[in-house]
């Protein structure tokens, strides 16, 4: 029973930090806790770093949102110049 609980508290702080690492950290740590834990550790850490991989952006999601905030303010400039020419506050 206490062995039981040792190892899902083991899983919840694994679960836990993977959340907060990102990229090849999470295969390491993953990696690294499996081993230490055992084969339940090491099933559940493959699930919490795919998700973590799921939820992770891309430097391709990264440079169009990047792109798309570029436009979106660039748009609002031109907004704001009009007003200004129109003698209206931005």
């Amino acid at each position: 029973m206490i062995r039981s609980m040792h190892r899902a508290a083991t899983v919840a702080i694994l679960i836990a930090s993977t959340l907060m690492l990102q990229g090849c950290l999470v295969g390491a740590v993953v990696g690294t806790a499996g081993a230490v834990v055992g084969g339940t550790a090491k099933a559940a850490g493959a699930v919490v770093g795919a998700g973590v991989d799921a939820v992770t952006t891309s430097d391709a999601e990264t440079r169009a949102r990047a792109e798309r905030q570029q436009r979106d303010y660039e748009r609002e400039q031109r907004r704001c110049e009009q007003r200004q020419r129109q003698g209206k506050r931005c």
